[in-house]
């Protein structure tokens, strides 16, 4: 135990070292430079904190636990990603560039009005603290605390097994935001992210060799002999993803995550210039083909080593997995790298928080307040924000069963119908403003009607609405993608007859970074394409599920 606490304590303290060191001399006293980096991150760094900042415990652990209960049907959220990158390199990212934006409202305000900005903005900044910090802490505490057997080894409860690790993860926190902003969380992500190619496939490559006693191909063998259907990733209607839903609800809920969420394209926001940009976001849609080999694959091995004592929670697979596959000496070495995943989204929640806030709200109300001052007392905010996500995240141990299908369905009330606004807004000038209002309201609403009545265990109620009853049985990503052409729809019609009188114009190049595009990024994309068909293929009954 002492071998694996100090491999875990060392790289951790590594990671932070080093980043403090490589940017120390970076200036952070600009608002520009806090929340953007300076605009001055390269491909590379972008591609690796748009992975570290993805990748967290509800992933690995999450992923892992579906492939253990289901099937290879969940790998649909990591190459789906791949395509949804593609258009915005492509499409969404030039035109952010080209504008300067620094958040997504701020396209909001521009193409609509500052009263549908601000609504946004209240939508982002909700679901970030109110879902999305507090369930990092939650889920990377139940990881950690699995990996390390926190309970037995200190002898203490469930609870306050998940508060220790929920105060390390937030306080460390606290430390990045207080030191260096976006630069020092991508330097770091850029560290973590080379430990994690190491870690995350180093646990299906040992549990492979543990199946076939030293020998990986025989294990590889074994597994897909014994459980072939383990390996179809074309998902059925009782799956966690329909095949069917690629088409519609995933496919949205990709483009908005990769393209319009702030916490993750404020790293493509930063980027140096449009090139760089590009070539981050190509090289993480590469990455993502290979997610499946550590997010879902070891929870199907982990099926087959626990078959004779199925687990109780399929959640429990990988941190079970990890403990009974992995030498003790690598333990704790995997656990950093885990921590450093956990620590950069909760990192990038802030970050992203934090810029929402005082650049959208603070600074509107006192306009007068210099670049200092933001910085200053955004390093508050972000503070007040970890303290508040480290009391809630506890919490959440009293959800009901289920939480992570549970929160995939209430993010869903804000980010498809931010993403309509975005996508209409680029692509058509006229609709009002104040159909964007009413197109938010609708979404919100009738969303909410669809959802939480079976959530709460109301079937009566929601089937006794007639037309609701229609969306009975019903996956939730194909009613966000009716709602979403519905939405579509309302706003192309009402901008044919009340057009709008802001006349928004996207051709004007404001040169806050070189826009010229990169010279490999559509040979690189078709490959990409022909990479996430052809993985389709092998996991399939054309493949190894056949």
């Amino acid at each position: 135990m002492l071998l694996t606490v100090s491999s875990f304590v060392g790289f951790t303290a590594l990671v932070l070292g080093l980043s403090y060191y490589l940017t120390r001399k970076n200036d952070t006293s600009s608002s520009e430079g806090y929340f953007l980096a300076g605009r001055g991150l390269t491909g590379w760094v972008i591609a690796a904190s748009l992975l570290l900042t993805n990748l967290s415990t509800e992933q690995m652990v999450g992923l892992n636990g579906q492939g253990y209960m289901f099937n290879m049907s969940g790998m649909g959220y990591e190459v789906g990603a791949s395509l949804a990158l593609i258009i915005v390199a492509f499409f969404f990212l030039p035109r952010y560039l080209k504008k300067g934006y620094a958040t997504i409202p701020d396209f909001i305000g521009e193409r609509y009005d500052a009263v549908t900005k601000q609504f946004v903005n209240f939508l982002f900044l909700a679901g970030y603290v109110l879902i999305l910090l507090p369930t990092v802490l939650y889920s990377g505490a139940i990881g950690m605390g699995g990996i390390f057997n926190i309970m037995d080894t200190f002898q203490i409860s469930a609870m306050q097994s998940i508060v220790v690790v929920v105060v390390a993860i937030g306080v460390l926190g606290c430390l990045y935001t207080i030191f260096g902003g976006l630069r020092i969380m991508a330097v770091a992500d850029t560290l973590n992210g080379i430990g994690l190619i190491f870690g995350g496939l180093m646990v299906p490559v040992f549990a492979l060799m543990y199946v076939g006693d030293g020998n990986m191909l025989t294990g590889i063998s074994t597994v897909v002999q014994a459980h072939p259907e383990k390996f179809n990733a074309i998902g059925g209607a009782g799956d966690p993803v329909p095949f069917a839903t690629m088409f519609t609800g995933m496919f949205l809920v990709n483009l908005f995550y990769w393209g319009c969420n702030q916490t993750i394209i404020q790293r493509a926001l930063a980027a140096k210039n449009l090139k760089e940009g590009q070539k981050g976001l190509l090289l993480a849609a590469t990455f993502k083909l290979i997610g499946p080999l550590y997010l879902i694959i070891p929870g199907i091995v982990a099926f087959h080593i626990f078959q004779d004592k199925p687990l109780a929670v399929g959640d429990m697979a990988y941190p079970m997995l990890v403990n009974t596959v992995l030498p003790t000496y690598l333990i704790g070495f995997f656990a950093a790298v885990l921590f450093g995943a956990i620590l950069s989204s909760f990192n990038a929640a802030l970050n992203s928080t934090s810029t929402l806030f005082m650049l959208n709200v603070y600074k509107p109300f006192r306009p007068q307040a210099t670049d200092e001052e933001l910085v200053r007392k955004g390093k508050w905010v972000g503070i007040g924000l970890a303290v508040f996500s480290m009391c809630v995240a506890p919490l959440i141990a009293k959800a009901p069963s289920g939480l992570f299908n549970y929160l995939q369905m209430v993010n869903g009330f804000y980010n498809v119908p931010i993403f309509t606004l975005i996508i209409f807004g680029m692509l058509n000038k006229k609709a009002p403003a104040w159909a964007a209002k009413a197109t938010l309201g609708f979404f919100i609403v009738v969303y909410g009607i669809t959802q939480l009545p079976s959530s709460l265990g109301f079937m009566a109620w929601k089937d006794s609405i007639g037309w609701l009853s229609a969306f009975s049985g019903w996956h939730f990503l194909h009613i966000m993608a009716v709602l979403f052409v519905i939405s579509v729809v309302f706003m192309y019609v009402t901008g044919i007859f009340w057009p709008s009188a802001n006349k928004y114009d996207d051709s004007k190049d404001l040169q806050v970074v070189d826009i010229t595009p990169w010279r490999l990024g559509v040979t690189m994309s078709i490959g990409i394409v022909v990479c996430v068909f052809l993985v389709y293929v092998l996991f399939s009954s054309l493949g190894i599920a056949a």
